[in-house]
């Protein structure tokens, strides 16, 4: 398979992830926004699948939910049925 549609793959996941998460500690993405250093808009592209947050990012979006950073990949992706061509 393509990287890029891989990529898009694991991106979809992550915001599911994500989406999940942000409903267990905040009733909306502009909760998210006025209890943490995100705006609505930066952080609506990654629970929609159209952004790739930075380490950085990962890190803010774990202190925001008080949660650990590991947490926010803890989803099933199968690697094999998405395998990268070369």
């Amino acid at each position: 398979m393509d990287s890029k549609e891989v990529l898009r793959l694991y991106m979809e996941a992550f915001s599911e992830n994500l989406k999940e998460i942000r409903a267990i500690k905040y009733k909306s993405m502009d909760d998210v926004a006025q209890n943490s250093t995100f705006d609505s808009s930066n952080y609506n592209k990654y629970e929609n699948g159209k952004g790739n947050p930075t380490i950085e990012t990962l890190l803010k979006m774990a202190s925001a939910f008080g949660i650990p950073p590991k947490e926010l990949f803890d989803f099933d992706f199968d690697l094999e049925k998405y395998k990268i061509e070369e």
